[in-house]
């Protein structure tokens, strides 16, 4: 039979085009993991294509919303087919002239679970495959015949799970290099960290650069995310006061390793003044776009310039990058940490550079404030308790105390509430009075 995809001889798939390119536009705006935040795209074209499957084709496409930005390049598995099973037809993007003239409804494949366990069974294989190179770690051994179930979570990529043992996260937004949720945990496995799960296997374009596009890892069965559990306790006045402080424990731990696993970085001596500039400069961009900060951009500003005027700076070194209660996991009585990716908007160099452990001290910190105030009443008294046993963990095993340097912690949760008010004021507006209280709080604190 004919592939849909291909003509015979034909070295350019045929789906490929500008029909596509116009499906394309409109239809990348509306998916949760593009970038672009519903802004109109100028400009779509393929970047690099791989057949996968007869049906299946495996893109990279660039993206240009405007003349001045730049380009963004997005992994899509798409799939083409004359009539596909109704289950697919919420992922379909349109339609398309085939080769033989007849219409291919085209559709996100990834919710194909025939295609998704093909995928799996030719990340098993390895080799070269197109401009797709698949690896996996010596002496892994990876199960056949699991059924594929994608999981319906707001995320800025897509997991599937095979057969509640393994959980293929594809990279939406790709990036030149190697992704950090990919190089970290990989280190942090040589190292015997046990609280990381492992990756067993991998894959990434080989054109137009280098660029991971997927990991496969052990799925937690039963696990349960630290953001579902605190909000659950936050809402019903609960006691996670031993959860917090063993999460806390955990992250002391996962820095100590990181530590241990990449080297580290002694900050320049004007690192302290000029990070206070930078979070004064956003504050300033901030304040122009949510003139409710203006009446505490004074005393955030005193924050910041206290922080300058420290002692001295943590030492500098390889963190999570993106910290927060739905980054952990909760299974068989232990923390397990998540998704090293870092903020996917920032480049891939700053999300691999060495950052202050502060960062993640206080993504923390401000998700356990979230919790506080999402279960309907406020409860600002069960942050603060959870707060201090997270902080009482890390100071067992962390290489600080975070009550120790408080100039550096209040800089640090003051900037982040600040990049959270203009988050929330541009994607969730609801949700924009918990950073805004909180920014009050630190501006009013003595």
């Amino acid at each position: 039979m004919t592939s849909p995809l291909m003509e015979v001889g034909e070295a350019r798939p045929s789906l490929l085009g500008s029909s596509l390119n116009d499906l394309l536009r409109h239809w990348l705006p509306r998916q949760r993991w593009y970038a672009g935040s519903g802004r109109p795209i100028a400009e779509v074209s393929t970047a690099s294509a791989t057949v996968l499957t007869a049906e299946c084709l495996h893109l990279l496409v660039r993206v240009k919303e405007s003349v001045d930005r730049d380009e963004t390049y997005y992994q899509l598995i798409l799939g083409a087919a004359v009539d596909p099973p109704p289950r697919l037809w919420p992922h379909v993007l349109g339609q398309v002239d085939g080769p033989d003239g007849r219409s291919l409804v085209v559709y996100d494949a990834v919710h194909d679970h025939r295609i998704a366990a093909l995928l799996l069974d030719r990340i098993r294989m390895g080799g070269a495959h197109g401009t797709l190179r698949f690896e996996s770690l010596p002496r892994t051994s990876i199960p056949e015949g699991l059924t594929p179930r994608v999981l319906d979570v707001e995320q800025t990529n897509t997991s599937i799970v095979y057969g509640d043992r393994l959980i293929l996260k594809l990279f939406r937004r790709i990036q030149q290099g190697v992704n950090p949720d990919l190089e970290v945990p990989i280190r942090l496995a040589r190292w015997g960290y046990p609280w990381v799960p492992a990756p067993q296997a991998w894959f990434f374009a080989t054109e137009p650069f280098l660029g991971t596009l997927g990991t496969v890892q052990p799925f937690l069965t039963g696990a349960t995310d630290g953001w579902t559990l605190a909000l659950n306790s936050a809402s019903t006045q609960g006691d996670f006061i031993e959860q917090a402080s063993s999460l806390g424990r955990t992250t002391g731990e996962l820095h100590a390793a990181l530590a241990q696993a990449f080297p580290t970085t002694q900050p320049a001596g004007r690192h302290l003044p000029c990070l206070a500039a930078e979070m004064a400069h956003r504050l300033k961009r901030t304040v122009e776009t949510v003139p409710a900060l203006r009446t505490h951009a004074s005393a955030i500003q005193q924050i910041f310039a206290n922080a300058a005027a420290a002692p001295s700076e943590l030492c500098l070194q390889r963190i999570h990058g993106d910290f927060h209660l739905g980054q952990v996991l909760w299974a068989d009585g232990s923390w397990h940490v998540v998704d090293f990716e870092g903020e996917p908007s920032q480049p891939l160099p700053e999300r691999r550079s060495d950052r202050s452990p502060m960062r993640d001290v206080v993504g923390m910190l401000r998700s356990f404030d979230y919790a506080a105030h999402m279960g309907g009443t406020p409860r600002p008294q069960w942050a603060e308790r959870c707060r201090a046993a997270f902080c009482a963990g890390y100071s067992s095993a962390g290489g600080f105390e975070p009550a120790g340097v408080p100039a550096l912690l209040r800089a640090y949760e003051a900037d982040r509430a600040v990049y959270e008010v203009l988050y929330e004021a541009t994607h969730r507006p609801d949700w924009i009075t918990v950073p805004l209280k909180a920014v009050a709080r630190l501006a009013a604190a003595r």
